[in-house]
């Protein structure tokens, strides 16, 4: 198998979901790797360190598609790229399906086999660790006068308290950004809807406050918050949110709300995607983080933990082939966003109220003989069948 790693061209990304550890390992099962030339630059890994792990060089993405049999990046499909997909490639990268009606409508047509690598992973993906404790950062940089806030230093001084932080979802990002906070001496409530997850947070993290996570008792809090950061990913059904815009007034003008879910129409009524060349807006007075991949500031760290993350994917592909590998990892398989001209990703169907077959059905996997997992969100739409 030919499998092909593409520079990300999103705007302020630099991370890459391949690092010449991994492409050494898919040489070593048999696969032909190439490497779009610059595709590591970014995270500090460049060409030379790809040819000696046993890639080849591809002058452009072009040069990729053309080639290779398995496409992979970090991000979403960019529109110059629509044209260049093959029937039957296998595209792995965080494709968020359901928010991109233009890049499905590609998907299916094109007939290819694709992947969304966000919902790949057992154990949750390294990208939203980071995602907490950078956006926990961000949080208090931009809380500096200087950089548009109110002046708050996060850990306090001799005779000067600390900064109050509201975290809202203690999943991995929540309590990424937490480890910061508790580091740095902030005064910490975080928020969830499952109350022991709150208790196991109280027992690690001696001193914190803990609420269940609602709007009721968000708004008891926010005349004394300093920073939001919001690590709740919003079901993308759902019209109401946890922090609506008349709800800011209640907060100190100055503060900051930081939405690492990144949501427009999410839990955070105000947000919208900003970019890390110009990361901020402010709403009535509130200063907003909006940067849509806040991991990309860290792209050597975060390129080495993700990649490590969706290595065992691949290989399984590379060994295996697309059927098996779904078979035996039920994370790829409801991963699995259209397949030959089918969609066949659930959260999608709801959202653009598509038609969808279930992975299992389009592989023609009998119950019984696949790996499971759970679904990925919440969002439920009921399968049509498959019409091979």
């Amino acid at each position: 198998m030919k499998v092909g790693l593409l520079k990300d061209i999103k705007d302020g990304e630099f991370r890459t979901i391949m690092t010449p550890n991994e492409a050494a390992e898919l040489v070593s099962l048999g696969a032909e790797v190439y490497v779009e030339t610059g595709a590591g630059e970014g995270a500090s890994f460049e060409d030379a360190d790809y040819v000696k792990a046993g890639a080849k060089i591809a002058k452009d993405m072009k040069e990729i598609y053309a080639t290779c049999d398995f496409v992979t990046k970090v991000k979403e499909l960019e529109e110059c790229e629509f044209d260049l997909l093959r029937e039957g490639q296998i595209i792995f990268t965080c494709l968020h399906p359901a928010a991109s009606k233009d890049e499905v409508d590609v998907l299916l047509k094109s007939k290819v086999i694709a992947f969304t690598a966000e919902d790949t992973h057992r154990y949750g993906s390294p990208n939203c660790e980071i995602a907490g404790k950078l956006g926990l950062l961000k949080g208090a940089e931009h809380l500096l006068r200087t950089n548009g806030g109110s002046g708050q230093l996060i850990c306090g001084a001799g005779g000067a308290p600390a900064a109050n932080i509201l975290i809202i979802g203690a999943g991995l990002a929540g309590t990424g950004a937490l480890q910061l906070a508790y580091g740095l001496g902030a005064n910490i409530t975080v928020m969830d809807i499952n109350v022991k997850i709150l208790r196991d947070l109280i027992e690690r993290y001696p001193g914190i406050n803990t609420m269940i996570s609602n709007s009721a008792n968000i708004k008891a809090l926010m005349p004394n918050l300093d920073i939001i950061v919001n690590c709740v990913k919003w079901p993308k059904h759902r019209k109401d949110h946890l922090v609506t815009r008349e709800m800011l007034s209640m907060m100190k003008k100055g503060s900051v709300i930081v939405d690492v879910s990144a949501d427009v129409g999410g839990a955070i009524e105000t947000y919208h995607h900003t970019t890390h060349e110009n990361p901020t807006f402010v709403v009535d007075g509130i200063v907003h983080y909006g940067v849509d991949n806040i991991p990309g500031a860290a792209s050597k760290t975060t390129s080495i933990a993700y990649a490590a993350s969706v290595i065992e994917h691949f290989k399984s592909i590379v060994q295996n082939g697309v059927k098996e590998a779904c078979r035996l990892n039920g994370y790829l398989r409801r991963s699995m966003t259209s397949y030959m001209g089918v969609l066949t990703h659930e959260e999608t169907s709801a959202i653009q109220g598509r038609e969808w077959v279930t992975p299992e059905e389009m592989l023609g996997l009998e119950e019984g003989t696949y790996s499971i997992a759970p679904k990925a969100t919440s969002t439920s739409s009921k399968p049509t069948t498959c019409k091979k």
